[in-house]
């Protein structure tokens, strides 16, 4: 049953990032004009990079925020059900790959043309 339990949470984790990995890519899609002037403005890479993944840790913050409210509520439901459990685990709250997940579109938007972008409006 915890073996269950656990590959529930990593199928769980891994949608979580695929979810963020798309809110992020489509955020960097519908504003790729801007960040096309941007760039041309003189912009450097680095700098698109960290506006989109400083948007990510945004939305990251507040899912985080929720999700381990919810969380500890669940886990100290769950503690008087099983043995060992503890609502406060770090390992299990901490947040494991989803800034990786909104790396690849920043850096997607940081080799954005932006002379593509711009003729695309």
């Amino acid at each position: 049953m915890a073996a269950l339990a656990g590959a529930f949470g990593i199928l769980a984790g891994t949608l979580a990032v695929l979810g963020l990995y798309g809110v992020i890519a489509y955020m960097v899609a519908r504003r790729r004009n801007e960040i096309g002037v941007r760039i041309a403005l003189g912009a450097s890479r680095g700098r698109v990079v960290q506006l989109v993944l400083g948007e990510a840790v945004v939305v990251l913050a507040i899912g985080l925020a929720i999700g381990i409210g919810l969380s500890i509520w669940a886990g100290r439901a769950a503690a008087t059900m099983l043995y060992g459990l503890k609502p406060w685990d770090p390992l299990t709250l901490g947040p494991a790959t989803a800034v990786l997940a909104s790396y690849a579109p920043a850096r997607r938007a940081a080799r954005l043309d932006p002379m593509t972008a711009l003729r695309e409006e």
